[in-house]
């Protein structure tokens, strides 16, 4: 129910009949005290047609009121504005109540689109960095599908890089792998030992060349599926993603495909050929490279100091080139990402790839675009698009770190989030258990996400966000579990919505601004106007609970239509905070 567009149809006619281009009658909310809607479109037509905008916006207005009577139409200084009355309302209203998408408009062209958000990788911890990417991308594929769109979403783990040598490395030298190598008896490799011998093997590499070097052998070994060491890895990621799967299962994030670097690995050795067969392949240093820049860009500026050898050379605009293989022939992040984007294309036809990570990581996929790009590997037709979100930081604003300065690990903030939760609860004085602690504490957090723009960096204040009044998740599941409570007791058979106060004027307006805002965040890539507009609602909704007594309201007729339209905001916000990933409970 897009009721711009819908008031918008309502002019067109009016304005083909005074000779003005009817694409130009837009709608849009009013933020004016008792005006709902405007068009500000007179001015415009003032330039093209030589006339005054105030007389533009009178003749408009007046036309407009001849065939419609339950909208009234004005002229306030070359503005047309709209006040939809009661009637009005209520029909839109109860259209709204009726309909199966809750006036939610679906497009009329279904587009097939692979989400690649999570990024986890194996053999290491999860930890604060892997938060923004679950949150964000499950709403975005929420909010897709909801829209129409076909939707295919892939944890995509990072399983077949250096990591993987460095921890089989460290696991064998420590006596782990002994069995693998006819040593001795079997240890099963587990998440606790692998949290503490990656960390351990991660500094070493860059004091230990030797010891690098063996890593930097087995990665290749895994990528060959030579033995014991491949045998070895699949251990090892065993063991990381159920434990990664559980994690993003807590924060409710759930996925289509847990695939990985490693899944693309059969159709390494086919790109590469196509890239050599199609001469864009030059070798540097003993690696691949694909020279990615074009006109204008990564040109070399003159040095400072010509006779200087270890002067370093600075780039106008810089692009370097994209390596597809190491010295060693073994394969890089580019070209798992660059054969994951051929396996995609063979098997889904996608018309979007959407990839969800750090906005810092903007180069490295800016790199693989132009690469299967320049390869014919992805069509024109077809979008990649990597949407780089920013930093969750401490009210320092630095990223959110632990007291001493170390990487704080996920499941500590799952403990924390639930820990709080428990705080405030009890502040409350309501029962609870873990189970409701934890989808507070996870609506405090996403909602505190969510309600930022993607690529800015924010604040991560925890006992703000867990707040039960202001713009947070939590005041948000209040609202509607409170909205359950009423209708509980209330008991009554609902049936029609007749709007005859303000305060009920207000939440259809801002229903209506909810159901517009969905296709706001599809083309933003951003959940905050979605957040924003939730909260507005919530808080119509609460000042219509303090003035109006719905329950003891003793006419009947009233007393119906207000739960009927309690229970529609009710339907509302459990639409959006799906769509948020935020659980609502029984009580609060």
């Amino acid at each position: 129910m897009d009721i711009k567009k819908k008031i918008g149809k309502l002019l067109e006619p009016i304005f083909a009949k005074l000779g003005y281009d009817k694409s130009l009658s837009i709608i849009t909310f009013s933020t004016m005290p008792n005006i709902d809607l405007q068009c500000n479109s007179a001015f415009l037509l003032a330039k093209q047609v030589g006339k005054n905008p105030v007389d533009i916006a009178s003749k408009i207005a007046e036309e407009f009121n001849k065939n419609n009577k339950e909208i009234t139409a004005s002229n306030i200084g070359g503005f047309v504005n709209f006040v939809l009355s009661n009637k009005y309302l209520s029909k839109v209203a109860n259209e709204i109540k009726n309909d199966k998408n809750l006036g939610v408009e679906k497009h009329t062209k279904s587009r097939t689109i692979i989400m690649d958000y999570g990024g986890a990788n194996v053999a290491k911890e999860l930890h604060v960095g892997h938060l923004r990417s679950p949150i964000i991308g499950e709403s975005l594929k929420r909010l897709y599908i909801m829209l129409g769109d076909k939707v295919i979403s892939d944890s995509h783990l990072g399983d077949w890089g250096m990591q993987m040598g460095l921890t089989i490395a460290q696991l064998e030298e420590d006596g782990y792998l002994d069995y693998y190598f006819n040593k001795g008896k079997k240890i099963d490799i587990t998440l606790d030992m692998l949290n503490e011998e990656y960390p351990k093997a991660s500094a070493r590499k860059k004091t230990d060349s030797k010891f690098k070097q063996k890593a930097d052998d087995y990665t290749l070994y895994v990528q060959q599926k030579r033995e014991p060491y491949y045998t070895i890895y699949n251990e090892i990621r065993k063991a990381s993603v159920k434990a990664i799967e559980r994690n993003y299962k807590m924060l409710n994030s759930y996925y289509d495909l847990w695939y990985g670097e490693s899944t693309a690995q059969p159709y390494i050795e086919k790109v590469i050929q196509i890239f050599k067969d199609k001469g864009l392949t030059r070798e540097s240093n003993g690696a691949l490279v694909v020279d990615v820049a074009r006109e204008g860009e990564h040109i070399p500026l003159p040095k400072k100091n010509p006779d200087d050898p270890n002067e370093e050379v600075q780039y106008k605009n810089p692009m370097p080139p994209a390596i597809i293989q190491k010295y060693n022939g073994g394969d890089l992040y580019a070209t798992t990402d660059i054969a994951t984007l051929y396996m995609r294309q063979k098997n889904f036809k996608f018309d979007d790839c959407f990839y969800l990570t750090d906005k810092r990581q903007a180069l490295h996929f800016e790199q693989v675009f132009r690469c299967v790009r320049l390869a014919g590997i992805i069509n024109d037709n077809q979008r990649l698009v990597h949407i780089g979100f920013g930093t969750m930081n401490g009210k320092d604003g630095k990223p959110f770190k632990t007291r001493d300065g170390g990487t704080i690990k996920l499941e500590d903030i799952i403990k924390l989030l639930i820990s709080k939760a428990k705080e405030k609860l009890e502040e409350n004085k309501v029962e609870y258990d873990d189970k409701l602690a934890l989808a507070i504490g996870v609506a405090a957090m996403k909602f505190g996400d969510l309600s930022n723009i993607v690529s800015k960096d924010y604040v991560f204040d925890l006992d703000k966000f867990l707040s039960f009044e202001g713009k947070t998740g939590p005041y948000l599941q209040y609202t509607a579990v409170r909205i359950k409570s009423i209708l509980k007791k209330a008991k009554d058979n609902l049936h029609d919505i007749n709007i005859s106060t303000q305060e009920e004027k207000n939440i259809i307006m801002n229903i209506f601004k909810v159901l517009d805002c969905y296709e706001i965040c599809y083309q933003d890539k951003s959940l905050n106007a979605l957040c924003n507009n939730l909260y507005n609602l919530a808080s119509a909704f609460s000042t219509f609970y303090n003035n109006i007594k719905i329950l003891s309201e003793q006419d009947e007729k009233k007393r119906i239509s207000y739960l009927t339209l309690s229970k529609l905001v009710l339907d509302i916000l459990s639409q959006g905070l799906y769509v948020l990933a935020i659980d609502i409970p029984e009580r609060m």
